[in-house]
């Protein structure tokens, strides 16, 4: 587990929805509400992490983030189990998050 994840929560148990933005991505500020949306349907089953891009390259770069918006889910071992480039859909985070 890299150590920003680490820092970021990523493996202590709880799974983590992780999505890296910027504050120049339009398209950002759509996968807040999304993840938002799935989260308060089902409270303390995920936490959300946020990442601005520019702040933290060499996570992104150890991730193979090409593009923002991108959006993860990690178990609670820190495993990575969902990824999508572009604005996920809420179906598709409430499908990767009921694996867990």
């Amino acid at each position: 587990l890299h150590p920003a994840l680490a820092t970021a929560g990523v493996g202590d148990g709880i799974p983590v929805v992780l999505h890296f933005s910027a504050p120049w991505c339009g398209p950002c500020a759509a996968v807040r509400r999304v993840v938002v949306q799935v989260l308060d349907r089902d409270p303390g089953r995920a936490r959300e992490v946020e990442l601005d891009l520019d702040e933290n390259p060499v996570l992104a770069r150890k991730l193979g983030v090409l593009s923002l918006p991108t959006t993860f889910v990690f178990d609670g071992e820190g495993r990575e189990r969902f990824r999508a480039s572009g604005v996920p859909s809420a179906d598709d985070l409430r499908t990767a998050l009921s694996s867990l």
